[in-house]
């Protein structure tokens, strides 16, 4: 994997599966590798499915609505990774570590992935960096990567809709 499981990757992945599901096995494939996957393992017919139910089981952490809760919710998806990390360098490139078994399929290597990505994630910045968009009609999930760590909505777009909403109720009150 090229993916930086210590990083955002992991989790802008998952952000981006849970508000575009894909349809098909060959598009999971292809936004998985798109997202810096490397392609290694084998991909099977189940693993869209599989996947979906992954991302379902993951969209309850963000909807979580405390630390405890999302904990709980997360240590469960940990314990259902494959198995411990291990060092590997696939018998010719750089050294690194992988969360999974060699020869696992697809939905099971994102289950470790998205699983420790979120740990890491919420654990370094916060355990409240996951939600979905404070705009009323929205629900687009969102991963807080600001610095400030105070995003509420998904997008600009969103923030500004908002803020003109706002604006204009205070404004038809005066």
């Amino acid at each position: 994997m090229h993916l930086n499981p210590y990083g955002a990757d992991p989790v802008r992945l998952a952000v981006d599966l849970a508000n575009q599901p894909p349809r098909s096995v060959p598009e999971l494939a292809r936004r998985c590798q798109a997202a810096g996957v490397v392609m290694d393992m084998p991909v099977r017919d189940d693993d869209l499915a599989v996947a979906l139910r992954l991302v379902e089981e993951w969209s309850e952490i963000v909807d979580a609505t405390s630390a405890d809760e999302r904990a709980v919710l997360l240590n469960r998806m940990l314990a259902s990774a494959s198995t411990y990390p291990r060092l590997t360098n696939h018998a010719d490139g750089p050294w690194h570590l992988h969360y999974r078994d060699d020869g696992v399929p697809l939905s099971a290597v994102l289950r470790a992935l998205i699983s420790v990505g979120t740990a890491l994630h919420l654990t370094s910045r916060g355990m409240d960096r996951l939600g979905r968009c404070a705009l009323d009609g929205c629900q687009t999930i969102y991963a807080d990567l600001s610095r400030t760590g105070r995003q509420r909505y998904c997008s600009p777009r969103c923030a500004n809709r908002d803020a003109v909403r706002r604006h204009r109720a205070r404004s038809s009150r005066r």
